[in-house]
């Protein structure tokens, strides 16, 4: 399983066993589309927005880069895809 999936499960399941209400917050469902599915300059521009600090920016970026070559895009609508389920869930 690649690294972001398994972020992404493992974000889950804490949400799932917090016992309060596991919807996930809508800046986490933000941050979590831009990551997957917008390009390295918007996703930067959407952590700028919280953390301007220049290092944390570029890392951002390397991030972001490794993340696309890495994923397919059938990796990043299955994380998706997953997410929905979650917030779909009848346990929550």
């Amino acid at each position: 399983m690649k690294l972001a999936g398994a972020l992404v499960f493992l974000g889950a399941a804490l949400l799932l066993t917090s016992g309060g209400d596991c919807g996930i917050c809508p800046a986490i469902k933000e941050d979590v589309g831009i990551f997957l599915n917008g390009t390295p300059e918007d996703y930067v521009a959407y952590v700028k927005k919280y953390k301007d600090d220049p290092e944390i920016l570029e890392n951002t970026e390397k991030i972001k880069k490794c993340v696309d070559s890495k994923l397919t895009e059938e990796d990043k609508a299955n994380a998706l895809t997953f997410i929905e389920k979650v917030e779909a869930s009848s346990i929550c």
